[in-house]
């Protein structure tokens, strides 16, 4: 059996070129993983294997690899920055047990840690701090502290101090110890000397080491009072009020460093061991039933109790599939059978493998706690549970966001066909935030995702890694369509021709609903004027009518169709006949309830130098945009605002000539918002010439 307690499941997540990866491949290299440090900018790094990843020098996929620090095993889960791939930070925090959040020293909280940081806070997993990069110019380790306090409403335990800044900074000070790690300039992370405190920072290190002090023991009485009554406390006492506070998500303990020049990682390993949880530490995962109400029970973390592991991401590599798998409890030896309680088949587990990135160590059994990759299974998506077919449970799935745009792809050639479609269909088990469908009436193959970097890369992979040329269509927004008006209204189907008719007559409001609540409905029938078995065939006759609007065909949400009376005939009715009630009186009501178009608004964080602020609102405002809020860092101004998806296109680009290159962006969907008069006529006129070029 293996001891729990020494295992340590980790993310490192942060914003786009703050360091994580780089952070990642220190890491490897100091746990002797690796012997040759791989490089980003230079294309080489451990876990950015992908040659999408090497071009652009972002992480798209997360990556699972193991290793090991003081006689603790750490699986750490290294994910991509970039608004588009959120997705992959949002499931790999769901099997993680803590995480390290990297900042970088100059750019402090950018905008995508901010998301990373709430979907953290929304997970509950508890996170070490990593001011990275301070050996950049105007890099301040306590503005980014204050940024961490102020923007993220979070509380820092700083734990050490830089010595130096910029060009100088050579080492850090270990505030519990009283000690300085000073490294030489060989880039060599064993190269270091452990001194005593520059006699110029004695008075902060007292300062701020008794601050440290006062925070954590409030994680414990007896050792407050201990304190108050002026007794030393030992290391070990304030160690353990440190790992309660940062499991409890009281404070998050807070380090510096540069990975690049290889000074400060060694800490940060330290207070992975020290203070991040173990395995049994966390809240269990909760059990669902097939409709995804909670059980009550839970998947204690017990290598002895039934199997419960959850598929978190699905790879397609040169092996075959890999199902990298977070166990909760229980153990899985290869050669068993499981059971997939989302298709309801069993599978047999044909081989197990730890990963490192991208290379491999073959196993015969894992337990509790691990993360792994299993080879080869079959029919399983991201989020199904594997379990003990025995004692069948399922774990609370993963929920992943709509698409918010779409573009169409065609193979350049006729015999590309078929391999464009087994591609993306290997790309759709890959990344839920991805769908493909066709489009019935024009044949064509609609790719949907979360932005334009993130289809831009899906052709990317579909040209190299799968070698099918496409052409893409011009990028479509996901619109919507709403009603504005209560309208009560009736509906008569009737259809005599020989032999046996039907017969359905309904009476219905159709009202707007509220935002976000999608469709309703209800029935209000008394007596047995419309039988109850046929309300399902009126509630399904509805819900199929709206995936199509009146005004330009888009999906039709937010509305409550209540049933209030009708009338049925004893031998005519039937289920079907009033499902096509529903269908025509759908036709018949929708355009005068007051029907509108939505557009998506998406949630844009802009960063730009202080001298180009005008050009970047001005620009913002042309767009329609709605700034919410402008915030001065000491490298530029940030620009939050609501903006249209559809005026988005093309902005980096726009962007980067206003700001001579150097301003940056991301976005993330909000809400459906009523397009503007002259919109929705522009939008309506598009669907109805799209629909001509079909027909």
């Amino acid at each position: 059996m293996k001891d729990l307690t020494r295992y340590r499941n980790i993310g490192i997540f942060a914003h786009v070129d703050a360091g994580k990866t780089t952070t990642t491949e220190r890491i490897l290299n100091l746990t002797g993983k690796t012997h040759k440090i791989g490089e980003v900018h230079e294309g080489e790094a451990t876990t950015d294997f992908m040659d999408q990843e090497k071009e652009r020098g972002i992480t798209i996929q997360s990556a699972a690899t193991s290793c090991f620090w003081k006689e603790h095993q750490l699986n750490i889960i290294d994910t991509p920055g970039h608004v588009d791939f959120t997705i992959e930070v949002y499931r790999s925090l769901k099997v993680l047990d803590g995480g390290i959040g990297v900042f970088c020293g100059s750019g402090g909280v950018e905008p995508q840690s901010e998301t990373n940081w709430r979907y953290a806070n929304d997970s509950k997993v508890a996170r070490i701090i990593y001011v990275n990069k301070l050996d950049r110019t105007g890099a301040d380790f306590f503005s980014v502290v204050k940024q961490v306090d102020e923007i993220l409403a979070a509380t820092p335990l700083v734990m050490v101090l830089p010595i130096g800044v910029e060009n100088d900074f050579i080492g850090v000070v270990d505030l519990l110890t009283r000690k300085a790690w000073v490294w030489d300039d060989s880039g060599k992370p064993e190269n270091y000397e452990i001194q005593d405190v520059p006699a110029d920072m004695v008075d902060d290190v007292e300062t701020y080491r008794e601050q440290l002090i006062e925070t954590a023991i409030e994680q414990d009485d007896e050792l407050m009072e201990k304190y108050l009554e002026g007794e030393e406390l030992s290391i070990d006492e304030i160690k353990a009020c440190i790992r309660k506070g940062t499991r409890d998500l009281a404070f998050f303990p807070t380090y510096c460093g540069s990975s690049f020049k290889n000074k400060g990682v060694q800490l940060v390993l330290d207070a992975v061991v020290d203070y991040l949880p173990n395995p049994t530490e966390v809240k269990p995962q909760p059990e669902v039933d097939l409709e995804g109400n909670e059980t009550g029970k839970y998947a204690i973390v017990d290598a002895e109790r039934p199997l419960r592991a959850l598929a978190f991401k699905i790879m397609d590599d040169r092996y075959g599939a890999l199902t990298f798998t977070r166990i909760y409890s229980g153990t899985l030896n290869k050669g068993e059978s499981v059971l997939n309680t989302a298709t309801g088949k069993t599978e047999r587990v044909g081989r197990m493998v730890e990963m490192h990135a991208n290379s491999r160590e073959e196993i015969d059994s894992a337990q509790a706690g691990d993360i792994i990759a299993i080879v080869g299974l079959k029919n399983i998506q991201t989020g199904h549970t594997l379990c003990d077919p025995k004692d069948p449970a399922t774990l609370e799935p993963m929920v992943f966001p709509d698409p918010v745009i779409s573009i169409s792809v065609t193979p350049m050639n006729k015999g590309a066909s078929e391999k464009m479609g087994i591609a993306l269909s290997k790309m759709v088990q890959e990344d839920p935030s991805f769908y493909v469908e066709t489009d019935f009436e024009s044949g064509e193959t609609i790719i949907k995702g979360m932005g334009e970097l993130h289809l831009d890369i899906k052709v990317d992979i579909l040209k190299r890694t799968h070698g099918v040329e496409v052409e893409v269509g011009k990028p479509q927004v996901a619109y919507r369509e709403s009603i504005t008006k209560m309208v009560q209204d009736s509906y008569t189907h009737k259809k005599q021709s020989g032999g046996s008719g039907q017969f359905g007559k309904i009476d219905y409001t159709i009202e707007p609903g509220e935002p976000g609540s999608g469709f309703e409905f209800e029935s209000k029938v008394t007596g047995g004027n419309v039988p109850r078995e046929f309300w399902p065939a009126v509630e399904k006759g509805f819900a199929n009518s709206i995936e199509k609007g009146v005004l330009a065909g888009f999906p039709c949400v937010d509305l409550k169709i209540t049933l209030t009376d009708g009338a049925f005939h004893p031998v005519d009715s039937s289920a079907i006949a009033f499902e096509i009630a529903a269908k025509s009186g759908y036709r018949q009501t929708l355009p005068k309830a007051g029907p509108q178009i939505l557009e998506p608004i998406m949630n844009v964080d802009v960063f730009t130098p202080d001298d180009h602020m005008g050009d970047v609102i001005g620009d913002l405002n042309r767009r329609r945009g709605m700034i919410k809020s402008q915030n001065s860092t000491p490298m530029g101004v940030r620009i939050k605002a609501d903006v249209p998806l559809s005026e988005m296109f093309g902005y980096i680009g726009d962007l980067r000539t206003m700001t001579s290159g150097r301003g940056q962006f991301s976005m993330e969907f909000n809400h459906y918002s009523p397009c503007p008069k002259n919109v929705a006529e522009e939008v309506i006129a598009e669907a109805k010439a799209r629909q001509e070029a079909k027909s």
